[in-house]
């Protein structure tokens, strides 16, 4: 990519950031001192897709339940139409013309993965090893260098969660978290804290809702606003 190129980027990024966080604190302005952080999540994300890694978030009670609800939004359109490369259709065409045009309703996805679906995994897990490395089995098993790791803690002081912040640490990962209060032990674990104003968790998790629907739309945006199909 050109000096020049790079240049048009990176101001193009900037200006969605902006634009997204601008959003944000007019509808949450709790989040209004977050600016430094949420520009830094958008671009730790963005890096990460960019160079295909991928995202595995965790959490426990109200904290999973949004884990899930981060990875259907990425996964799949959230605000903006996502075309499929024009390759992937010639092939689909090529390949399986009778199913070509279902096929072709795909949509540009990011990959996220929630750690905290399935049964038979962690209670396997639980009962053979130790239920609080769960989410760290998983993360050592599927999580590659440059991967983001991103957990959710309302005290951030989820040891289960925490664990599996360790183990993005020794692969090389990125760590990005939601917390609350003073961060908890988490805090010392991430690259990227978004800290909630709030102390009690039920207004904690009130505030992660906007903020990590406002990553989504800027991520999104990064990466597939004004794309051209190719």
């Amino acid at each position: 990519m050109s000096l020049r190129k790079k240049v048009q980027e990176e101001r193009k990024m900037e200006a969605t950031i902006t634009s997204c966080w601008q959003d944000l604190c007019t509808r949450c302005p709790q989040w209004k001192d977050a600016a430094a952080p949420f520009a830094a999540a958008v671009r730790l994300l963005a890096e990460s897709v960019a160079a295909g890694g991928k995202i595995l978030l965790c959490g426990n009670g109200g904290s999973a339940a949004d884990a899930e609800h981060i990875a259907g939004e990425l996964m799949k359109s959230f605000l903006l139409p996502r075309p499929l490369p024009e390759s992937f259709c010639r092939r689909a065409r090529d390949m399986f013309p009778q199913q070509a045009a279902e096929l072709s309703r795909l949509q540009g996805g990011i990959a996220a993965i929630p750690l905290v679906s399935g049964v038979a995994l962690p209670t396997a897990f639980a009962n053979d090893v130790d239920g609080q490395l769960g989410f760290a089995q998983q993360v050592y098993a599927l999580a590659r260098p440059g991967d983001v790791v991103w957990g959710m803690s309302t005290s951030g002081n989820s040891y289960n969660v925490n664990q599996a912040l360790r183990v993005a640490r020794l692969l090389s990962c990125r760590t990005l978290g939601l917390t609350g209060r003073d961060g908890g032990e988490m805090a010392s674990l991430l690259d990227v804290e978004l800290r909630a104003p709030a102390s009690a968790t039920p207004q904690i998790q009130e505030l992660h809702l906007p903020m990590y629907h406002a990553l989504c739309a800027c991520l999104e945006a990064v990466i597939f606003g004004g794309q051209d199909p190719a």
